[in-house]
């Protein structure tokens, strides 16, 4: 995977829609393959059974050659079912992987809008920042990158969307983790398609706590009885058998065995009970967990991650031998079945035993393993952004007072070949920024938020190159009103705007974006309360980003030695049109557009 850093160094720029679109050719070739050998199976089945039902008819009609063909072409029968079964999950497979092939591509158009995971149930009151960027809901930086599709995924995806920078060390080892997966698109798919199989926001959590219950293991005693009592049962049968005993012996042994599975039948059905609800997508994790275990990696966090799927034995080999023990527990699901085996071999006893040892071999990890995979698949989230746009780079994360300097940073929510590219070359200070309606004045705030947004969640993002000291980012941009708790929306402001002054009075570096500061009241109050505001945002740990129409702003002084600059969008008319080339200036913005908009919407004469 390259990104435009990349092509400074004379390599080439990955190309989303070439890649994916040869990847889905691929794709739609094994399919077909797959259409053709499936077609030709189920021929061979139907010719097999009705050869076998045939060779049985003469078989039973006393021709044994005729029988033991029946035998073998029951034999090739079964296996060319268990064929056509592999078969079937395979091509499962490739459309889940062409799936995510077709999520991919339309991150290039505006279809992924339309993806149903959206993120809205991230939404919370007191994280404004959520609706303001935005972080989750319709069209937001969630439902763009999600790839996930455990409930813990999810949540860890939406966790690490966060406002709030983390340590810088973690952010460091998660980006280069996010590297890693971004530069093998093609593992990562593949990962991407077994994970696609399984259900929407599977929640594995119950499943984890039924598994890791600690219980006694089985009396040593019961244990040996298991053991000893078939091994005399069937001893007595072998010499009843042969004349030297009386079938009594064999009998009242049996008897006793099915006593005793009788006696023991209702705590064995207790502690079996979590095989019966074992989820059938276990296979699929299985699968994921050995892939993941066997890859070559690098950066510290993913060898991390895979240290925890390799310790103890291995994620993938606990699945198996859980998946062994849930077959041989099946059995019980047959009343008969379950009554001749527990008569002839105590299956109960055996079952628990084998239960009880995986239990306390493996328990108390498969919460961890389910984990790792919910942080792998966030991770693999952020790296979409490397998959589906030519131009990102790897941000910087600074030292020392707040800075943020970035190039050619456009939004990730824009079509690529729709955004207009901007520079920011911010420090400690406040800047006003003027501009008419529509001249890109809100966008270009969101653009640089959600940028540090994603350099703290160890995405790419979309620029030529982007450094920041990491600060928390703070917002007061779709501000709306309660009427239910009877809260204006000029009051909602004044909320959002205290919540701001109170982190700043702690110190902390800060990234402040106020769009249309204090629009819900008068001019006049407007005007004074948005200059008193700034004046106490203004500080050494503080960058503030203002947007307004009230040119009066501009001429703020500043409180202290910090400055406070001025800049600007503008638009022009071209035939009776009016344009907007998107480009922030330095300098205040001296023209309007709302009575030409007024006009052309038939408003003004």
């Amino acid at each position: 995977m390259t990104t435009t850093n990349d092509t400074k160094k004379g390599r080439d720029i990955f190309q989303p829609d070439s890649f994916f679109k040869e990847q889905q050719k691929l794709d739609t070739t094994r399919l077909q393959a797959m259409k053709e050998r499936g077609q030709k199976l189920v021929l061979l089945r139907t010719v097999s059974f009705l050869a076998m039902i045939f060779a049985f008819a003469a078989g039973y009609d006393g021709q044994r050659l005729f029988a033991v063909l029946g035998f073998l072409l029951l034999t090739a029968f079964v296996l060319l079912v268990r064929r056509h079964q592999r078969l079937e999950r395979e091509r499962l497979l490739c459309l889940s992987h062409q799936a995510c092939i077709k999520a991919n591509l339309d991150r290039l158009s505006n279809k992924w809008m339309e993806a149903e995971d959206d993120g809205r149930d991230f939404l919370r009151e007191e994280l404004p920042q959520g609706a303001d960027l935005p972080i989750f809901g319709h069209a937001s930086l969630y439902q763009y990158l999600c790839r996930a599709r455990t409930k813990d995924g999810r949540a860890r995806l939406a966790a690490l969307l966060s406002p709030y920078p983390g340590p810088a060390q973690e952010m460091a080892a998660r980006q280069q983790a996010v590297k890693e997966l971004a530069s093998q698109p093609e593992k990562a798919l593949d990962l991407l398609a077994l994970n696609g199989l399984l259900p929407f926001s599977y929640d594995a959590a119950a499943f984890c706590d039924a598994m890791a219950r600690r219980r006694e293991p089985m009396h040593p005693a019961g244990k040996a009885i298991s053991y000893l009592l078939p091994f005399l049962s069937f001893g007595s049968l072998i010499a009843a058998l042969l004349g030297e005993i009386t079938y009594t012996m064999p009998g009242l042994l049996f008897l006793a065995q099915f006593l005793l599975a009788l006696l023991t039948l209702r705590r064995h059905s207790s502690l079996l009970a979590p095989l019966c609800h074992l989820p059938q997508d276990l296979a699929i994790y299985q699968t994921i967990f050995a892939r993941v275990s066997a890859a070559e990696v690098t950066s510290s966090r993913l060898r991390e991650l895979q240290a925890i799927l390799r310790k103890g034995g291995g994620a993938a080999e606990g699945l198996a031998a859980l998946a062994a023990v849930a077959d041989k527990a099946s059995m019980r699901r047959n009343a008969f079945i379950l009554l001749i085996a527990n008569t002839l071999f105590l299956w109960d006893f055996h079952c628990t035993d084998s239960f009880l040892n995986w239990q306390r071999r493996y328990g108390t990890s498969l919460r961890g393993w389910f984990k790792t995979w919910a942080e792998l698949e966030a991770l693999l989230s952020l790296a979409v952004p490397a998959w589906t746009r030519t131009h990102c780079c790897w941000p910087v994360f600074l030292g020392g007072q707040p800075s943020l300097i970035a190039s050619g940073a456009t939004p990730l929510l824009i079509r690529e070949e729709n955004a207009v590219p901007n520079d920011a070359a911010f420090a400690a200070g406040t800047s006003i920024i003027t501009g008419s309606n529509m001249s890109g004045k809100t966008t270009y705030m969101r653009t640089l938020a959600t940028s540090a947004i994603l350099a703290y969640a160890g995405a790419p993002v979309c620029a030529s190159s982007f450094s920041l000291t990491p600060m928390a980012v703070y917002t007061s941009i779709h501000v709306s009103d309660d009427p239910a708790k009877g809260i204006s929306t000029f009051y909602a402001e004044v909320l959002r705007i205290k919540q701001m002054v109170e982190a700043c009075r702690q110190g902390q570096p800060l990234f402040l974006c106020i769009d249309e500061i204090f629009k819900g009241t008068n001019s006049a109050d407007r005007i004074t309360g948005a200059e008193e505001t700034l004046r106490h945002l203004t500080q050494p740990w503080c960058i503030t980003l203002v947007t307004t129409h009230d040119f009066e702003l501009c001429d703020l002084t500043s409180p202290n030695h910090l400055p406070i600059h001025n800049y600007h969008f503008e638009e022009h008319y071209e035939n009776g049109q009016i344009h907007f080339d998107f480009q922030l200036r330095t300098g205040r913005c001296h023209t309007t557009n709302a009575r030409y908009l007024l006009k052309m919407a038939g408003i003004l004469p």
